[in-house]
């Protein structure tokens, strides 16, 4: 299983309701939620083979603003 990490403006319950349909709909993702009290809403979605562009355009689709958290190699 794999988790990827993306900053939203995804900022509040409703928002996160909006965006679930949406999310709902993008095979191979098993688990995904928001940290609204982040200031970057970090989306954290788990799953075994899920496209991480399936996910923008998803929650760009619900109208909210996605880019891919860079992960820094230790």
């Amino acid at each position: 299983m794999s988790t990827k990490k993306f900053k939203t403006t995804i900022n509040c319950g409703n928002c996160v309701k909006a965006v679930t349909g949406f999310l709902s709909d993008v095979p191979g993702i098993d688990h995904w939620e928001v940290d609204t009290s982040h200031p970057e809403k970090v989306l954290s979605v788990s799953g075994s083979s899920f496209e991480e562009a399936a996910v923008i355009e998803a929650v760009e689709d619900a109208g909210f603003d996605i880019s891919p958290v860079e992960v820094a190699n230790r």
